[in-house]
């Protein structure tokens, strides 16, 4: 559980947020909705700043102006920085959502080596800059080892329990999926939990899940949901680029204005989500790695902290599931150890 210090009071000052990767396809999604209001309310106002690298600010000035144009009553204001010390200054939540993306012939060991420096740094500039009470949600994949170099890197002045990573498009996929295979609403589909790594070997826990009250087994085939609706979960984000030739943006955007909002708002008791979170040991997975657990957000009057959900049981076949997705969390920490030191 977080320590449960307070998010800024709505009506007050501004929520002061950092979005890097800021002229990218995901950012262009989701700048919009948080100048709009729907990631911390509409009695919110944002004061938004937008990262990006050097050759790219000429670009994110153009997405200044856009935001600008909108006229949004909220947006207190915006603007657009290459230097973290600007840019991450007294922040509230910094959103790590641009990451160098996967090259042709380019291993997932390879895309974790590449990007491994960039988050050292993003770690640092969140410890020297952004305020006491900073949280971080990192997007850019692979997210989960992503976030623990960040982590590592900002030491201990900003502790494990304001660090996420983002399972939530996951989990809003496989909600959606067992909705459309139970001919009912997203709504009716709860306690559906996403384990482990954002890659192909997560875990999408249906043997807790619930449609309309019952048990997602006895709603949908069992035979369908182990064979079929596990790997289609896993494989979705590479069936999005198949399909349209570019990766998800609208949705990863509604999946990051969902995290950061079921923080803010809190999880339902009757429910819980899926967020990447440092592990403390629980399930027995490895004490330090960032792994999707089920969680509960406490809210606002939580100081938007979280609560790794207790004593949920799982069966052999989830169990096999879970342990090959830290299996893998476990390589991933092992390729990028020497950037974890000190």
């Amino acid at each position: 559980m977080t320590d449960g210090r307070a998010l800024p009071d709505r009506g007050t000052r501004p929520v002061r947020v950092v979005v890097t990767g800021a002229t990218g396809q995901v950012a262009y999604a989701l700048l919009p909705r948080i100048a709009a209001g729907e990631m911390f309310g509409g009695d919110t106002q944002v004061d938004l700043r937008l990262f990006d690298i050097p050759p790219m600010i000429s670009k994110a000035a153009g997405v200044v102006m856009e935001l600008q144009d909108g006229a949004y009553p909220l947006l207190s204001q915006v603007r657009a920085s290459a230097d973290r010390a600007e840019s991450h200054a007294s922040a509230d939540w910094v959103l790590l959502v641009g990451s160098v993306p996967r090259g042709p012939g380019m291993e997932r060991g390879d895309l974790i080596r590449k990007n491994g420096p960039i988050f050292v740094e993003e770690g640092q500039a969140i410890a020297r800059h952004a305020s006491k009470e900073v949280r971080v949600v990192v997007v850019g994949n692979p997210c989960n080892t992503n976030c623990l170099i960040a982590r590592h890197a900002a030491g201990a002045g900003v502790p494990d329990d304001r660090w996420t990573a983002l399972t939530r498009l996951d989990h809003n996929r496989a909600r959606s999926l067992l909705a459309e295979k139970a001919g009912t609403r997203v709504r009716e589909v709860k306690k559906l939990a996403i384990w482990g790594n954002h890659s192909a070997t997560l875990y999408p826990d249906f043997t807790n899940a619930e449609i309309s009250g019952r048990k997602a087994a006895d709603a949908i085939d069992s035979a369908w949901l182990e064979t079929e609706f596990i790997p289609a979960v896993q494989q979705r984000g590479a069936a999005v680029i198949a399909a349209r030739g570019a990766s998800s943006a609208f949705s990863a955007a509604q999946a990051i204005v969902d995290h950061v909002r079921g923080l803010v708002e809190g999880t339902p008791r009757d429910d819980w989500t899926s967020l990447a979170v440092v592990s403390d040991g629980s399930y027995g997975v490895p004490a330090g790695i960032v792994s999707s657990f089920p969680c509960r957000a406490l809210g606002r009057a939580g100081g938007g902290a979280f609560e790794i959900v207790q004593g949920i049981t799982l069966n052999a076949f989830a169990e096999a599931r879970i342990a090959a997705t830290i299996a893998e969390l476990e390589r991933e920490r092992d390729i990028v150890k020497d950037l974890l030191a000190g």
